[in-house]
């Protein structure tokens, strides 16, 4: 479920993975790039909340 919630708000995923300050650092850098590149930069944050979900996943097993 967050991996799908991550393909549309990475910084909200991110927060659900247990990173809060990853989470308002990538908002405060997500909404200028969405806004200056025009969605361009968007894959990258998705791919970062994946990581950082995979990584939550593994960190506590």
């Amino acid at each position: 479920m967050n991996y799908i919630l991550a393909l549309l708000l990475p910084p909200l995923s991110i927060l659900f993975a247990g990173r809060p300050i990853s989470a308002i650092i990538t908002f405060l850098v997500w909404i200028p790039a969405i806004l200056l590149s025009g969605g361009l930069t968007h894959p990258m944050f998705v791919i970062l909340a994946w990581i950082l979900i995979y990584e939550g996943r593994n960190r506590t097993a």
